[in-house]
C-alpha cells in the first residue's frame, strides 16, 4: 500500500498546496528540475483530492487525466484541461529537461491556477 492510497481528500489537498509552495521555493533557489516535479505533484494531488472525494479512479496518470477531462466537461471550463497539460509538461521536464526558460516562466502560473481551480471545486461541492 502506498502513502497516497491511505490519504484523505483533505490530506491530498494539503499536500497539493504544500508542493505548490515548495515548487516556488525550488525555482527561487534555481533547482528547476525539483521545482518542475513539485509543480506536477501539486497538480496530481489536487486531482487526487477531488477524484477520491467523488469516488473516481485516481491511481494512475491516465485516471488522473480522465478525472481532469470529466471536471472540465462538468464545469464547462476548458482551462481545467489546458492548465493540466501545462502541469504535464513540467512532469516531462523533470525527466527530460525539455522546457525552455520562457515556457517555464509562462506555464508556472497556469499550474498554480489549475490547482486553485480544482481545489475550489472540492470546497464548493
Amino acid at each position: 500500500m502506498t502513502a497516497t492510497s491511505t490519504m484523505t481528500p483533505t490530506e491530498h489537498a494539503q499536500v497539493s498546496r504544500g508542493f505548490l509552495s515548495a515548487s516556488d521555493d525550488e525555482f527561487a533557489r534555481g533547482d528547476i528540475l525539483q521545482g518542475a516535479e513539485k509543480l506536477w505533484g501539486a497538480a496530481a494531488h489536487a486531482v487526487m483530492a477531488v477524484a477520491q472525494e467523488r469516488k473516481w479512479s485516481h491511481e494512475s496518470h491516465r485516471s488522473l487525466k480522465n478525472a481532469v477531462i470529466r471536471l472540465a466537461e462538468e464545469y464547462d471550463d476548458p482551462l481545467i484541461r489546458s492548465n493540466f497539460l501545462a502541469a504535464e509538461k513540467f512532469h516531462r521536464h523533470f525527466y527530460h529537461d525539455s522546457m525552455e526558460d520562457w515556457e517555464r516562466d509562462s506555464d508556472r502560473p497556469l499550474v498554480h491556477d489549475f490547482v486553485e481551480r480544482v481545489l475550489r471545486v472540492m470546497q464548493t461541492d
